[in-house]
């Protein structure tokens, strides 16, 4: 019998997931969302021109706003931004079957509690197995067909090929891993690290730099996994090094334009919204290494100049500075 599965969150990177699993016609895929209005024109259209303009979504494809379809699901995907994932698990929650696994596809860490969204699941749903899928994915290549290949992690070595299996196809392949936290760290500090290229690139400091601040935000990162009882080998995999390349360097990353715009001087106005995950990642992760006594200067340097509490060419400044060490 095929799989059922939800996937909850009808913008880009919900809608581009739901579309490549349906596409393969191997599991029974509905999105939901919370507007019938939209859903209704989904299934009508089947284009969603506001989050994926242009691209075809499959006719095998269902969409919904009737939440009791989640209860059919084996499978079940949270593709909404980091911060509502809780919110998601209070809302959603009463309607999961009782075996069904919670999939978050958020790039974060929780900002109130500053923990990894996969314990903060695990506590709100605590009769359902919690995974993880990131790694380097931009929504409209998963749904324009492109070849693209991230990972999913789960407790359990078995719950995680489960997912593979059900949700890779001929263009999107997942690859199981049971490092939750080196999966997750690797998918939110990758934004931190690609708003300081964005600065590098914003101030106009070349490629070089660049390049520099990805090998070393690699190296910040892999210590901050360990610390936090991840896996060193796991940040050179999809979910760390894949996904760092491609967010520090397409200017299709939300993050990457971010800190293009602060390095140039343009106006943000942090009060209306303008932030993006990186830049709420970057405060937990700093207050978190500080208490694990593990250096993390990029990521400092983030935080404080989002905070307003360093100017960009001092921070630049005392990166260069910092005492030669090995490599």
């Amino acid at each position: 019998m095929p799989e059922r599965i939800a996937v909850i969150g009808a913008g880009a990177f919900g809608t581009a997931l739901a579309a490549v699993i349906a596409i393969e016609g191997r599991a029974q895929v509905t999105l939901v969302g919370r507007e019938a209005a939209l859903m209704a024109d989904l299934a009508s259209s089947r284009v969603h021109e506001a989050a994926l303009p242009g691209i075809a979504l499959p006719e095998r494809l269902a969409f919904s706003a009737d939440l009791s379809v989640i209860s059919k699901a084996g499978i079940v995907l949270f593709a909404m931004p980091s911060q509502a994932q809780v919110e998601a698990a209070r809302q959603y929650g009463p309607y999961l079957s009782e075996d069904a696994v919670v999939v978050t596809c958020a790039k974060g860490i929780d900002r109130s509690s500053a923990r990894l969204l996969t314990d903060v699941l695990e506590e709100a749903l605590p009769n359902h197995a919690i995974a993880v899928l990131s790694g380097p994915g931009f929504a409209a290549d998963i749904a324009g067909g492109l070849p693209t290949a991230m990972a999913v992690a789960a407790g359990e070595h078995a719950v995680a090929e489960r997912l593979a299996r059900a949700i890779s196809g001929r263009t999107f392949r997942l690859y199981a891993s049971t490092d939750r936290t080196g999966v997750q760290l690797g998918g939110a500090l990758k934004n931190v690290l690609a708003i300081a290229c964005g600065i590098v690139e914003g101030m106009g400091l070349g490629d070089s730099a660049r390049a520099a601040l990805i090998a070393r935000g690699l190296a910040e990162m892999s210590r901050f996994v360990e610390a936090m009882g991840g896996k060193a080998e796991t940040v050179s995999g999809l979910s760390g090094l894949g996904d760092l390349v491609l967010t520090a360097t397409s200017h299709q990353s939300r993050n990457l334009r971010f800190g293009i715009s602060l390095g140039r001087g343009e106006p943000i106005d942090f009060s209306r919204g303008q932030l993006v995950e990186g830049a709420f990642a970057a405060a937990v992760a700093s207050r978190l290494a500080e208490g694990l006594g593990v250096r993390m200067p990029i990521t400092d340097a983030v935080a404080q100049v989002i905070d307003g509490s360093l100017e960009i060419p001092t921070a630049i400044e005392q990166l260069m500075s910092r005492p030669i060490t090995t490599e």
